[in-house]
């Protein structure tokens, strides 16, 4: 029986810090093992020019804790406004490796997103030209469609219709919560990725909804039926490159949560290692545990491996905090809802 574990330090490709204090607050969860991370641009106002992300990036190595050895990889925010030369020319530089696209209202700080897809056509155009990958929230936020349809329904209204009008450009579907997802992610040629969350191993709309709603389980895209996480777990657990870890670990305080209309998030990033390792050995797939958390993700962004490694060892029930205290409040850290026997050495 296998007892301990050594990979490639992993990363992180979908990260929210926030900013300020709740920055400074868990950005230490994230550092503490993982190398690298994608950090979204979603910012209350969001990180849309490259004078904003160089900003941005700034602050982020300003809270890095004493020692941390940690690279915050930026991206920009999309809007119908973009402009193309500022995303090729901070593409150029090393400062970004993505643009994220967000559907307007369909997550948090997305109101400055895009409604109009055609609007963004030179913008994409032009990352197809440059190799700079779409990283993409893949929901339709159309009032008339349900809400556990909305990843399935952009897919065929969204995101085909992009690709297939700009080829060669590089996307990665971020979060994805379907069986839909998987099997068009599959389908599809090298230039497509998908990243998968921890929480969405774990849960699906039973955790959140039955016996009485748990808002910390809930997130957007929003967890879906049984027969999804499964196909998710088969997804990350398979060895296939094109999926890989991204996290989306989200903090909120709890009062945020709680309130009458709730953030969505879940805050995985002090167990996301932990949780994984489990996953994995339950299905039988723990030598694929390395790929999911530290190779494909590099292989697709074009970005070589870590050097470094971290150690994973199976014993008694890991502790982790129920919480991160922060000067607005405590964030709750999820709470897969059994006990975890691996553990970062």
């Amino acid at each position: 029986m296998t007892s301990s574990i050594t990979i490639r330090r992993p990363d992180d490709w979908h990260l929210h810090l926030r900013d300020g204090d709740m920055l400074r607050a868990v950005l230490p969860a994230t550092t503490q093992h993982f190398a690298r991370a994608i950090i979204m641009p979603n910012l209350v106002s969001p990180v849309v020019t490259s004078a904003q992300a160089v900003a941005y990036r700034d602050r982020i190595l300003a809270a890095l804790p004493e020692g941390a050895t940690f690279e915050p990889l930026m991206t920009l925010y999309l809007t119908e406004a973009s402009d193309p030369n500022d995303i090729a020319a901070a593409h150029a530089s090393g400062l970004i490796k993505a643009v994220k696209l967000y559907p307007a209202g369909a997550t948090t700080n997305s109101a400055s997103g895009v409604s109009h897809f055609d609007r963004v056509a030179p913008v994409l155009e032009r990352m197809a030209e440059i190799g700079l990958p779409l990283c993409v929230h893949g929901e339709v936020t159309d009032h008339d469609i349900d809400i556990f349809d909305r990843e399935a329904v952009f897919i065929d209204r969204v995101l085909d219709p992009i690709r297939r009008a700009t080829p060669g450009l590089r996307v990665i579907m971020e979060h994805i919560t379907t069986k839909n997802a998987v099997d068009y992610a599959r389908a599809q040629d090298d230039t497509l990725g998908a990243t998968i969350t921890t929480h969405h191993l774990v849960i699906n709309r039973n955790h959140i909804l039955a016996g009485g709603i748990k808002p910390h389980y809930y997130c957007l895209p929003v967890a879906k039926r049984e027969e999804h996480r499964l196909a998710l777990r088969d997804a990350a657990t398979s060895g296939e490159a094109r999926f890989f870890l991204g996290t989306d670990s989200a903090p909120h305080t709890d009062a945020n949560k709680l309130l009458p209309c709730g953030c969505a998030g879940c805050f995985t990033a002090p167990n996301t290692l932990s949780i994984l390792a489990q996953a994995f050995e339950d299905d039988g797939k723990l030598e694929n545990l390395e790929g999911f958390t530290s190779l494909h993700g590099p292989a697709f962004y074009g970005l070589p491996v870590n050097t470094d490694t971290i150690t994973m060892i199976k014993g008694a029930p890991t502790t982790y905090p129920s919480h991160i205290d922060t000067p607005d409040g405590p964030v709750t850290v999820f709470d897969p809802g059994y006990d975890l026997n691996w553990s970062v050495t």
